[in-house]
């Protein structure tokens, strides 16, 4: 698991996939950190100040209705980059973001990112392309939620933390899960303990480890596939 090592920002496949010229004109300004479990690093309609490329984990993207129950649209790791439409003006964020797993991170100020994307098309079609990326996903994950059984959705987001974690054991809490799904903690139990029974998993006081990968993947709908989730 890589959580015992921070990594640095060519971890990042968008970061490292920059030609070196135009990678340099960010490196002075780069700060890695590591982020905890649960932390909301963005609040909807906040202004974004910091532009995040992971190195490993997950970060979730929330949509959050004015009841104030959120569901996660879309989910970022080390393929990607949140809060990268900053670089193109100011910008307010239209989700919540939480850090979904603990995640190793090369931050950068808007401001200071802004001044990079002005004096660089490869860093420009970066964030249009990633947020092309991020729309498509988020697409993806309004149709699964609403035309697949809960039992798919469960196993579709194990199989990608698993990929986002680098390993099959990490933790998940039954209320954070419920809120990640769109559904009742109840509901989380009901099918945690079934998907059990088929030996494929073992979730146990919010942990879980992936005992039969091939028997989550049957069990998954098709969008753990469609929507580049698997990494």
């Amino acid at each position: 698991m890589h959580s015992k090592n921070l990594g640095g920002p060519l971890d990042n496949k968008l970061l490292s996939s920059l030609p070196r010229d135009q990678f340099d004109l960010l490196t002075s300004n780069l700060i890695t950190q590591s982020l905890e479990q649960g932390l909301v690093l963005i609040e909807a309609g906040d202004e974004v100040d910091y532009v995040y490329f992971p190195h490993y984990g997950m970060l979730s993207l929330l949509a959050v209705l004015k009841d104030g129950n959120a569901i996660e649209t879309a989910t970022v790791g080390r393929e990607g980059v949140v809060g990268a439409m900053a670089g193109l003006g100011l910008y307010r964020s239209l989700v919540r973001v939480v850090v979904q797993l603990p995640i190793g991170v090369t931050k950068i100020s808007a401001t200071q990112f802004r001044k990079a994307v002005a004096a660089s098309d490869a860093i420009r079609d970066l964030c249009v392309q990633y947020n092309e990326i991020l729309l498509s996903q988020a697409r993806v994950t309004a149709a699964c939620n609403a035309m697949h059984i809960i039992e798919a959705r469960f196993c579709r987001w194990l199989l990608q933390s698993a990929d986002r974690a680098g390993s099959s054991t990490f933790n998940l809490t039954q209320e954070f899960l419920a809120e990640m799904l769109g559904v009742r903690p109840t509901s989380v139990t009901e099918v945690a303990s079934k998907i059990q029974r088929f030996g494929a998993i073992n979730y146990s006081r919010g942990v879980i480890n992936i005992l039969d990968r091939a028997a989550l993947e049957k069990m998954s709908c098709e969008c753990y596939h469609t929507n580049g989730l698997k990494d």
